[in-house]
């Protein structure tokens, strides 16, 4: 996973929103510790001290804990609610980064970053 988060810290900056937090915070606490103002949302309320979080259904998300940012990324999403990621982060003009579960296909542009591989979707020129 640290992998991705050298990927996300050379290209990003300012804000990002991980989707689905659930347990593994790992991605979160290492961008904030590389300066990143993280904000994390999940279903369900989840008790992170140190990051921002709020509950949101990315299905019907509420637009505005998402603004202002740079990337909106997911780690091991349902596949389900990968178009819905993929939405919110072109509403609020951001890129979308996501790490399937598995071997999931979906239309990203596929990127391997030091064996992690992972799916980007550009939506604003960098």
């Amino acid at each position: 996973m640290l992998q991705i988060v050298d990927y996300i810290a050379k290209k990003y900056s300012g804000k990002v929103v991980e989707v689905g937090i659930g347990y593994n915070w790992t991605v979160a606490k290492e961008l904030k510790k590389r300066g990143f103002h993280v904000v994390a949302t999940d279903i369900r309320p989840i008790d992170i001290n140190e990051i921002a979080f709020y509950v949101d259904n990315v299905m019907e998300p509420k637009l505005k804990i998402y603004e202002g940012a740079s990337l909106v990324y997911s780690i091991r999403p349902p596949p389900e609610i990968v178009p819905y990621i993929v939405a919110v982060a072109k509403a609020v003009k951001a890129d979308c980064l996501v790490r399937p579960f598995a071997n999931d296909f979906y239309d990203g542009k596929l990127v391997n970053y030091k064996g992690e591989k992972f799916y980007i979707w550009k939506v604003v020129a960098r």
